[in-house]
């Protein structure tokens, strides 16, 4: 459907017919997808057709972004198009993930790489006085058999592997074996410790999923293309010249996960932090961070105060962080006009949700950011969310459900296209 300023207000977007062909039911993704446990996955085969859908519109087509790329999905399926990608994310363990993914490694490097860390593994030994080791985050989450095996086996990996890029991908396995082998509720979308949960063996957690993305890597479809991934807020990015042919993405909700936390475990054993809540500032829909209401009301456009302002009698901590998303959103917006070139376009992926009866409208506040920002032949296609459609409800630990006392989840969302003008107007 079109949408225009004169209609966005009044179109009722979740009447939109379901576009089947924006579901990708029977489309199955690459082992690749599945190297690394990752929260609300973007849907793979969505960037092919985003790509497909672009050039439709005389979009020519050799470079795609990502400002939220997360694990790294729009990376893979673009470098598997044999096209160029550039993306980011504040997340520095998503960005480990996403490099890792985005790449194809020779077999035999893999085998005997891994067959030297196992080795120089058995040879390591415990050093008690390590940092890391003495996090008591650490000491919360893991018991001390595992605290010495993963300080051994990063040691190892960090000793045998003096390819960065193979370093990468065994950091990568390393990362994922982090919640089995501690006591981290399984599944749960929630830092949760489970008391009767037996953590799994380091080294035999280790050996699976190696072998899992070596798998992975034998049936990995990347031959050609080139992805360039930085770990920074897309807010703080400096953009010196537009590049991008076509910016595909999916922002986080504005009820989203707090990424900071549930990453931890990744972030505290990589040294990428001590303290992991560092990272909960800058991060779009989180909970944390300055917020100036009273500021941010002028500069929100239409939809953005009126929400806020539903929310705001209701729970002012939650107004607060909705305005808070919406500025940054509203930045985002600005941030993908000047990344992309004149005649260039933007694929957006987005949801609603809802807060103590208020619906909280993403979709709409994103079309009418793109609407003064300057985009124009802006389309919106409402889709299935595959599988959420039998499990609509979360449970208290984020788990889905079909417990109808359980909070409900929408189980559609958006796909949001427009274009940058070819002739900008001074």
């Amino acid at each position: 459907m079109r949408v225009t300023s004169d209609n966005y207000s009044t179109v009722d977007l979740d009447t939109l017919p379901i576009n089947s062909d924006w579901d990708g039911r029977d489309v199955s993704e690459n082992l690749m997808h599945r190297i690394h446990a990752y929260p609300a996955k973007f849907p793979a085969f969505i960037t092919t057709k985003a790509i497909q859908y672009a050039e439709s519109k005389a979009v020519h087509v050799d470079t795609v972004a990502d400002i939220f790329c997360g694990c790294g999905t729009v990376a893979y399926e673009t470098v598997k198009a044999k096209r160029h990608f550039w993306g980011c994310d504040i997340n520095p363990v998503a960005t480990l993930i996403a490099r890792t993914k985005s790449r194809h490694y020779d077999d035999n490097c893999l085998a005997s790489y891994y067959e030297e860390i196992v080795k120089d593994f058995a040879l390591q030994t415990f050093d008690p006085r390590d940092a890391i080791a003495n996090n008591e985050r650490v000491k919360y989450w893991f018991p001390q058999q595992q605290i010495e095996d993963l300080s051994k086996l990063k040691q190892a990996i960090e000793t045998v592997v003096d390819d960065e890029t193979y370093r990468e991908f065994f950091l990568c396995a390393f990362s994922n074996i982090l919640k089995p082998c501690s006591r981290w509720l399984t599944k749960s979308i929630k830092p949760q410790v489970d008391p009767k949960k037996k953590p799994h063996d380091v080294l035999s957690a280790f050996s699976t999923q190696v072998k899992m993305m070596q798998k992975a890597n034998q049936v990995n479809e990347i031959d050609g293309g080139l992805a360039e991934i930085e770990t920074t807020n897309c807010l703080s990015k400096a953009v010196e010249h537009s590049f991008v042919d076509l910016l595909v993405t999916s922002p986080p909700y504005v009820t989203s996960y707090e990424y900071a936390d549930l990453h931890q475990l990744s972030t505290l054993w990589l040294g990428y932090t001590d303290d992991y809540r560092t990272f909960r500032d800058g991060t779009i829909g989180s909970l944390h961070g300055e917020n100036h209401l009273p500021e941010h009301l002028k500069h929100l456009n239409h939809t953005g105060q009126d929400i806020v302002f539903k929310l705001y009698t209701i729970d002012k901590s939650k107004c607060r962080s909705v305005s808070q998303y919406y500025i940054d959103m509203q930045d985002a917006v600005k941030k993908v006009y000047e990344l992309i070139r004149p005649g260039g376009a933007t694929l957006f992926v987005i949801g609603n949700t809802e807060y103590k009866g208020v619906k909280i409208d993403n979709a709409r506040h994103l079309i009418e950011s793109l609407l003064d920002e300057g985009f124009e032949d802006v389309e919106v296609e409402r889709r299935k969310i595959s599988n959420k459609i039998l499990t609509p409800y979360r449970d208290s630990v984020g788990k889905f459900t079909t417990d109808k006392n359980s909070r409900k989840i929408y189980s559609e969302e958006f796909i949001i296209f427009a274009k940058k003008p070819l002739c900008q107007n001074n």
